[in-house]
């Protein structure tokens, strides 16, 4: 299954989707062919994987990161 982002723009008094070429190809997608669109969560995890699994405070972990900048 071919799969792509795209961003939300305004259209007039609606909303629209470019659809990236490459994907369009891949697709086999043609004028008049009608799409299913879905919309997912975008996955924040791997931008706060480091936090994962930790039950500090913010506090605790920036005095945790000063002490190594003192270090170096």
């Amino acid at each position: 299954m071919a799969e792509a982002t795209a961003k939300v723009k305004d259209w007039g008094n609606s909303l629209g989707v470019l659809l990236p070429r490459q994907f369009v190809k891949e697709a086999g997608i043609e004028v008049g062919d009608e799409v299913v669109i879905s919309k997912k969560k975008a996955n924040l995890k791997p931008l706060f994987g480091i936090l994962s699994g930790t039950n500090r405070s913010a506090q605790e972990l920036k005095d945790e990161m000063r002490k190594s900048w003192e270090h170096a």
